[in-house]
């Protein structure tokens, strides 16, 4: 499965902030040197789908804030409902 992101790196926590152009906006308490924030990224991905980190694996925007992960062996429902984003 693949998951487009938007990140916003040294964020005061790291947490879901909504949608950014049609991606999932995540901020990121780690700050985009020596690739802390896409580590940061992944785990937190692992963490919301309850997966080892190893699935979760940067396959564009190393250095961007739109970034695609790929994500082996989670259904797009589990992801749908893990990254919901609630609208007021």
């Amino acid at each position: 499965m693949r998951l487009d992101v938007y990140i916003q790196p040294r964020a005061s926590k790291t947490e879901l902030a909504g949608m950014h152009g049609g991606s999932i906006k995540i901020r990121i308490a780690a700050p985009p040197v020596d690739n802390a924030a896409n580590l940061a990224l992944i785990e937190f991905i692992a963490q919301q789908l309850g997966i080892a980190k190893r699935r979760v694996r940067l396959i564009s925007g190393a250095s961007s804030r739109k970034k695609s992960l790929e994500i082996d062996g989670v259904a797009a429902d589990d992801i749908s409902a893990a990254f919901r984003v609630q609208t007021p």
